[in-house]
Parts: structure tokens; C-alpha cells; sequence
């Protein structure tokens, strides 16, 4: 992956595609069989986002991103984890679920004034429309997410 381009798997006929960072609104489709790629960043498991890649990842973001924030000393915060887990591999495709750690990222933890975790923060074409505080179990956080997407 290079600064202008993404490499983007097709999920239907599995071909790496390489998209121009500037045509991904464009909605791109793949080359060899031509159905819509899926947008970047979906993954199966939760991004680790940081201070210094939150804007990327989350606010330049297209779409739904479901950002749990979190802290290791947290025991409510490891009930949640395998909630984000499950949902990330279920919203593959409708929204990109993310992991922020506030010890390690003060200032993003600060500019959402982030006083208590774990929280969950439901952002939608980069500006927050939900909030979540404290341990939610799957449906609620679920509900919410199927709201946005």
C-alpha cells in the first residue's frame, strides 16, 4: 500500500485491486469481475486506532464507524472486547468497528471528553450521532450500529 493507492481485495471473486485514494468515493468496482469493492478499512477484527491515526480512520472515514474506547486496567472494557470482535466480523462491509486505547491516546480521549470506559462512540460520515457508556451487552450495541447502517 502506498501513500496515493489502497489494495483492496474483491470479496466475491478475491482479486487485489489497487485504487487511487482520490476515486474511493467513486465507489470502485473490481477489475476482473466487476462488482463494487467493498470500502477500504472493513476488516474483520477491530482497527487499533491511535491520536495519530484517527483521522484517517475514523473521521475521513465514508460510512459508519463504531469506536470502542477503552483501557487495559478496565474490567468492564474485556467483557465488551469480544463484543467488538463479533461485530466486526458481522458489519464487514457496513461499517468498520475500531479500538481506541485512552491511556495511550490522551488527546483523542480528551477531545471526545472520554471520562469513563468503556465508551462507545457511533460515528457516521466522520461527525459522532450515538453515544454509549459503560458495559452495553450485543443486541443494544448491535441495535445502535443497525440504526446507523
Amino acid at each position: 500500500m502506498t501513500d496515493q493507492h489502497l489494495i483492496i481485495q474483491c470479496r466475491y471473486c478475491g482479486v487485489r485491486n489497487r485504487v487511487p485514494k482520490h476515486r474511493l468515493k467513486d465507489r470502485p468496482i473490481c477489475g476482473k469481475c466487476h462488482k463494487q469493492l467493498p470500502p477500504p478499512s472493513f476488516n474483520q477484527h477491530p482497527v487499533v486506532v491511535t491520536d495519530r491515526s484517527f483521522q484517517d480512520e475514523v473521521l475521513s472515514h465514508p460510512g459508519v464507524v463504531l469506536l470502542d474506547c477503552w483501557a487495559a486496567w478496565c474490567g468492564p472494557c474485556k467483557m465488551v472486547a469480544p463484543i467488538m470482535d463479533q461485530l466486526a466480523r458481522e458489519f464487514v462491509g457496513k461499517a468498520k468497528v475500531a479500538k481506541l486505547n485512552i491511556d495511550q491516546n490522551p488527546l483523542t480521549a480528551s477531545r471526545y471528553r472520554i471520562l469513563s470506559v468503556p465508551t462507545l462512540l457511533f460515528f457516521k460520515n466522520g461527525q459522532v450521532v450515538q453515544t454509549l457508556a459503560g458495559a452495553y451487552g450485543k443486541p443494544e450495541i448491535e441495535r445502535q450500529l443497525r440504526a446507523l447502517t
